[in-house]
Parts: C-alpha cells; sequence; structure tokens
C-alpha cells in the first residue's frame, strides 16, 4: 500500500474512536496531520513515521483533570502500534511511531529524540496556539465548567495561574509558554505569529472587561 492509501485506514481508525470534547475531534486530528505534514517536508523527516503518528497520536484520549492524564500518550502509542501490527503496517518505521506519539504529549514531558518526533510534537502544539489554540482552550473550559476568567484578577498580576482556577489562566500555564518548546524551524515562525495573536486577544479581552476589572494582561516572559 501506498502512504496515501494508508492514510485511509488510520482515519478510519480515529473515526471508531470517541472524540472526549471537542479540541480533541477529527478536525484536530486532521489539523495535527496537515502541519506534521508540512514540517516533515521542510525537515525532510521521514513521511512514513510522521504521517501514522499525527493521525493516531490521540487514539487514546484521557480527561484534562483526570489524574492518569501525564500517561495519555504512552497508551496512544501502545494501542497505535498494537493497531498497525493488525494491520502489517512496515514493521521497520513501528518503534520510531510509537516514540512520535509518546513524546508529543506537552504533560508526559518525554524529550523527542528524532526529527520525526519533533515534527510530530511541532504540530500538536501548534494546533494549540493561535486563534483555534484559543477556541480549543475554551472549549475545554466549557467542557470542564470552568470560568472564562478570574472575576478579581483576570490575567494572574496577584496570584499564580491556576488552570482550575479559569480558562484565561491556561494561557499562562502552557500557551505562552509553547513557543519557546518549539523543535523546528517552520513551527517557531508559525508560533511567533501565532503568539501574537494570542497576546493581541488578551489586550482586547481586557479592553471588553475594563468594566469588571482594570488590570492590564501580562504575558509570559513577565510572569517569571
Amino acid at each position: 500500500m501506498t502512504l496515501a492509501e494508508w492514510k485511509s485506514v488510520f482515519r478510519g481508525f480515529v473515526l471508531e474512536q470517541t472524540a472526549v470534547d471537542a479540541a480533541h475531534d477529527l478536525a484536530h486530528i486532521q489539523r495535527v496531520v496537515q502541519n506534521a505534514t508540512r514540517f516533515a517536508q521542510a525537515e525532510q523527516a521521514d513521511l512514513n513515521v510522521v504521517i501514522p503518528a499525527a493521525w493516531l497520536h490521540d487514539c487514546v484520549i484521557v480527561p484534562k483533570d483526570s489524574p492518569q492524564r501525564p500517561y495519555a500518550s504512552r497508551l496512544a502509542a501502545d494501542t497505535a502500534v498494537q493497531f498497525l501490527r493488525q494491520q502489517d503496517y512496515p514493521a521497520q518505521y513501528l518503534d520510531a511511531i510509537a516514540h512520535a506519539i509518546a513524546a508529543h504529549s506537552f504533560s508526559a514531558g518525554i524529550p523527542p529524540q528524532t526529527i520525526e518526533a519533533k515534527v510530530v510534537q511541532d504540530a500538536d502544539r501548534i494546533d494549540a496556539i493561535g486563534a483555534i489554540g484559543i477556541a480549543r482552550a475554551f472549549a475545554v473550559g466549557g467542557a470542564l465548567q470552568r470560568p472564562l476568567y478570574h472575576p478579581d484578577d483576570p490575567f494572574c498580576r496577584q496570584r499564580p495561574p491556576d488552570d482550575f482556577a479559569a480558562t484565561v489562566d491556561h494561557f499562562y500555564t502552557k500557551l505562552f509558554k509553547l513557543e519557546e518548546s518549539m523543535q523546528t524551524a517552520a513551527a517557531r515562525r508559525e508560533a511567533q505569529k501565532r503568539t501574537r495573536f494570542m497576546r493581541d486577544y488578551l489586550a482586547q479581552l481586557a479592553e471588553e472587561i475594563g468594566s469588571i476589572s482594570k488590570i492590564e494582561p501580562i504575558f509570559w516572559e513577565d510572569a517569571d
């Protein structure tokens, strides 16, 4: 089978899985595959590893508020390899695919050791920032019934950011950190653009909630 033919197999498997929330649905997978393909071509990474890893990276989803969350990517790697073996995917790629899936997760903290793993990690993380990242953050926050922002300190001026307190806090606990974590040049360029958009968004948010709070937004490098 060609890689193009394999893509329909991967997509079919993904469709059998149940998304936990709107931030981890088929559309997210498709965006990750698209970005992973672009980054892989720029880095001359092996698409035989990158494409299946991108399609299957979220084949096991653990809710954000679960204590098992840090293990989700390892579980996904195991499940993906089992599926690929059943489908007779070329065995020489399986270890690299498993590593790329396991290392993609922010919460797992597994350093990517190959260019393919770096590409998949970047492709997943780039989807967490910018306009789509904002949409996904509020989708998850809504599913977890978290407030949009802290009523007394929306931009974490007088308190440490806390994901459990409000969705805007997630910008400070994770989203503004992602630009510096990008592994490939193409992803870093894209992350810079998307991070600027998020800064502009918080500045606009500060203006719109000015009747509630006069606090100006701060950004990650100011929060150390």
